[in-house]
């Protein structure tokens, strides 16, 4: 069979963990971080005697998430043993919605390189406990391994893609708008470097065109959505290389190597049987319960953009921004309601105010910016009473200081100097100063006003009120 010309098949599993505040089937808290085995209790360590007890918190958080995957939630789903042998698995099964899973037929829409839209399709969304952790370790010259129990129970949704992507780019631009909509839904956090969304890649290639799916290869261990991308890159070319080769594409499992960057062999494949559960009740969805959770479901990222494009006036990409997360959309629109122009706080928050928590790495619910605060700012700029430089200043001390800006600005000496004697004086004085530059400006040189508005702003500490400094340059000069 030619080759030469080959398209990527790839499809992805995800695993996310749900916010709640205890596991899937028992009141043992839901909690990362804590000592290992802290937070167990007979159910989720599957001793004799003792019998699961659904949380329905879980099965909230996982309809919403359903519901902002665009999917279609099934009024009766039930859960499976799915059979396998490890250690951090002490029963032998694990719980999981094999054959009657909570939602089919979703989708999400995507921005190609090429500029268009893309649905992808989503195959399933099913509930299922996650396992305990494998702790790795070395006592002495023998490598050991210890199973920390607190992670298992915990409840997860595995969401199950159709085989759609061709591309990194589309599998990762899949993973950041399904991440978006979870955040928006409080179903998860998805963040893959704390390990509340895991994915796994399928990847198989076929000849451009083709219909046919050929033998897949899973890859796993990826921390972050570029290792995602990085790793379906490898593989594609990978297998390209093998079947240029002649050799044969084997399904088995793969890691990725981030330090290498490159993939590595792991184990067969193998898929344990999946048999019904007798301990868990079937889960049957009233009409009215579900329209219940249908109508908490927030406003999403889509439709807020295209609101605040049309009710704020902001450009496509600002509203892109605005809308990205919904903490910000929910503290720019609190910054607005402080009676500054949208364009000016969305302005703000993307260029200045993002960057400087990132830097203190401190989160918008965290910070002490509120939105009062920064729009008391961005009014003073607004009403030009400070330059955007002085703003920029203020903003900076804000998260060190209980002040209000008005008393940082006053106490400061951040008030713009406007008075037409004052700046003419300043202006009188960097013109005599500089006569050269004057004389490079009247034979045309552009440059030698950016030099003489910047020799002015410099004598004025910055206070100067830019716009009638250069009016008053312009007459001096004419």
């Amino acid at each position: 069979m030619h080759y030469e010309a080959n398209e990527a098949v790839i499809g992805l599993e995800i695993h996310v963990q749900l916010s709640c505040r205890t596991k899937m089937f028992c009141q043992c808290p839901n909690q990362a971080g804590d000592e290992p085995n802290r937070n167990t209790c007979p159910i989720c360590l599957w001793l004799p005697g003792n019998l699961p007890r659904f949380s329905e918190e879980a099965l909230e958080k996982a309809v919403l998430a359903g519901l902002a995957l665009n999917c279609e939630i099934q009024k009766e789903s039930a859960f499976d043993q799915k059979v396998y042998y490890y250690p951090d698995l002490p029963k032998g099964f694990q719980l999981s919605q094999f054959h009657r899973p909570l939602a089919r037929n979703g989708w999400l829409n995507i921005t190609d390189t090429d500029g268009l839209t893309r649905k992808l399709r989503i195959h399933k969304i099913h509930m299922e406990e996650d396992v305990a952790r494998l702790v790795h370790e070395q006592e002495g010259r023998t490598p050991i391994s210890l199973v920390d129990f607190n992670r298992a129970g915990a409840p997860l949704v595995e969401i199950v893609t159709e085989p759609d992507m061709r591309t990194p780019h589309q599998a990762m631009e899949f993973l950041r708008c399904l991440r978006t909509q979870l955040r928006y839904a409080n179903s998860s956090e998805c963040s893959m470097e704390q390990g509340t969304m895991r994915v796994d890649a399928n990847i198989s290639i076929r000849p451009q065109g083709s219909e046919q799916l050929n033998t897949k290869v899973e890859v796993k261990n990826m921390n972050s959505i570029r290792h995602v991308g990085d790793a379906i890159a490898y593989e594609i070319t990978r297998q390209a290389n093998c079947l240029k080769a002649g050799e044969p594409i084997v399904l088995h499992t793969r890691l990725w190597d981030p330090d290498k960057r490159a993939t590595t062999a792991m184990r067969g494949k193998f898929e344990g049987p999946c048999i019904p559960d007798p301990s868990v009740p079937r889960i049957v969805l009233d009409d009215a319960w579900l329209q219940e959770i249908r109508r908490s479901l927030p406003e999403m990222p889509d439709r807020k953009a295209n609101r605040f494009v049309r009710q704020y006036g902001l450009t496509v990409e600002e509203a892109g921004i605005m809308s990205g997360e919904r903490d910000l959309s929910e503290y720019f629109e609190a910054v607005v309601e402080e009676k500054v122009s949208p364009r000016l706080a969305a302005q703000w928050l993307a260029i200045q105010v993002l960057p400087l928590l990132k830097e203190r790495n401190e989160s918008l619910a965290e910070s002490t910016v509120t939105p009062v605060r920064l729009g008391a700012l961005l009014r003073l700029l607004e009403r030009e009473e400070i330059n955007a430089n002085a703003a920029k200043e203020v903003l900076k001390t804000l998260p060190e200081s209980s002040l209000s800006p008005e008393v940082i600005v006053a106490d400061g000496g951040y008030r713009q100097v406007s008075a037409t004697a004052d700046l003419e004086a300043i202006v009188d004085r960097v013109l005599q100063e500089n006569p050269s530059a004057v004389a490079n400006f009247r034979r045309g040189a552009g440059k030698a006003m950016g030099f003489l508005m910047g020799q002015a702003m410099q004598a004025s500490g910055g206070k100067a009120h830019p716009r009638a400094l250069k009016e008053i340059f312009e007459e001096k000069l004419r």
